[in-house]
């Protein structure tokens, strides 16, 4: 993905307008949800937010759907040797209790693959977050162009 090999100084976080922005689902919560720019000729889209357990017990985010893309996939990223490669997490990810994950460029991301239409800046992008135990959620991400390191970032 050509969006994964931008220089550092195009890494940036959530756009300021939703950085406060939050959505809960019993005791997980999901904050500061955004999705990052189509770049050209991918038609693929990454999407960041963080995703907190503030529970007693352990779950696991097992997938995700959106209108917006043939599919979505949960994604983390391996340092292999110089570079990097993407990985799918067929088994999603556990959330212990007490955890809170960071999905950010570089990191965990949900993977819409297959855009309907391109994100650009601006645009908001329905996904369903389903959980083992929690059950599935609505959250709206808006896009963001990629900006300048420096920048508070998840």
């Amino acid at each position: 993905m050509n969006w994964f090999r931008r220089q550092r100084e195009t890494l940036v976080g959530p756009p300021a307008a939703v950085a406060s922005r939050s959505y809960k689902l019993g005791e997980i919560e999901i904050g500061s949800p955004w999705a990052r720019e189509s770049s050209h000729g991918t038609g693929d889209g990454g999407c960041f937010f963080t995703l907190a357990n503030k529970g007693a017990v352990a779950d696991r985010l097992i997938g995700a759907t959106s209108p917006a893309a043939e599919r979505v996939e949960i994604h983390a990223i391996a340092v292999e040797g110089s570079g990097i490669r993407m990985r799918q997490r067929e088994n999603g990810l556990a959330l212990s209790p007490g955890a809170t994950l960071t999905f950010k460029p570089r990191g965990y991301h949900l993977l819409l693959i297959g855009l309907k239409a391109p994100l650009v800046p601006g645009a908001h992008v329905a996904v369903t977050l389903a959980f083992e135990k929690a059950g599935s959620l609505d959250v709206e991400l808006v896009a963001a162009a990629p900006g300048p390191v420096g920048q508070k970032a998840l």
